[in-house]
């Protein structure tokens, strides 16, 4: 039976330091973290500086708790930037905890393929820094924006064969494109997921909604993963930070446990 490592976005608890989100994953029996906003900010650096000092600090820190950080997410959107120097002051701080990824955006809407090629100059240039370099760390673009266009994100793939994706399953879905045909083209460059839920209100417009009480097909997405022998993380981005009315990241968490389980899949301590 497949284990899957079940994590959460502090995205959903932007208002904690890592302290308190490390409390939190306790209490839900987690073990493993994405890093979005802290201490009620995006701006991940300053907030880890202000907590740890620095990246050995925060190093030390884990080195104490049963947590690990499988990345840190930045605001950097691949297709609208003339370069990727701005990750630069992430690296330290992965690097020194191990997270596998730093998270940009793809950013963008109908592209060119002029900015595709331009995008995938600047992954085989990271590529060339990363080995020449010898970091750890590698970057994982999020279907976010152009690339929550199906046809987009594979066309891009061409490209860039080795991008590694972060696939958002409910940008996706929610723009009507079926899991599953989306898993056949995407699966061999997937390496992190995002989960949330959601339904369409009596207005017609699509609201999240605590995990298990929406339409999104957790199931049918287990069954797919199933099928996969890679460890991929697979997490909850529960967007109180932007959408404040919604319950706490503790509820949802809560939530969580029994939609997992509508895929008897196994959550990996």
């Amino acid at each position: 039976m497949s284990a899957f490592e079940y994590c959460f976005s502090t995205l959903g608890c932007s208002e904690m330091s890592l302290h308190e989100v490390a409390n939190l994953a306790d209490r839900h029996d987690i073990a493993a973290v994405e890093l979005r906003a802290l201490s009620g900010t995006v701006d991940l650096t300053s907030a880890l500086t202000a907590e740890f000092e620095n990246p050995a600090g925060l190093a030390a820190f884990l080195a104490g708790r049963n947590l690990d950080i499988v990345a840190l997410n930045t605001s950097i959107k691949l297709f609208e930037s003339p370069n990727l120097s701005a990750i630069e002051p992430f690296i330290p701080w992965a690097e020194a905890v191990g997270a596998a990824h730093l998270r940009i955006f793809d950013g963008g809407k109908q592209l060119a393929t002029e900015e595709m090629k331009h995008a995938a100059d600047l992954l085989i240039n990271w590529q060339t820094t990363r080995s020449s370099s010898g970091l750890n760390v590698d970057l994982m673009i999020e279907t976010h924006d152009s690339l929550a266009d199906v046809d987009q994100l594979v066309a891009f793939i061409e490209l860039a064969p080795t991008v590694q994706i972060l696939w958002d399953t409910h940008h996706t879905w929610a723009r009507g494109t079926d899991l599953a045909s989306v898993w056949d083209r995407v699966a061999r460059n997937t390496v992190h997921l995002h989960v949330k839920d959601s339904k369409v209100d009596s207005d017609g417009r699509r609201r999240y909604i605590l995990p298990g009480h929406g339409d999104f097909p957790m199931a049918d997405l287990i069954s797919l993963l199933r099928q996969n022998e890679r460890h991929i993380p697979i997490s909850l981005e529960w967007e109180r930070h932007w959408h404040p009315e919604l319950p706490s990241l503790d509820d949802a968490l809560t939530a969580a446990r029994n939609w997992w389980k509508q895929g008897v899949f196994d959550v990996r301590r």
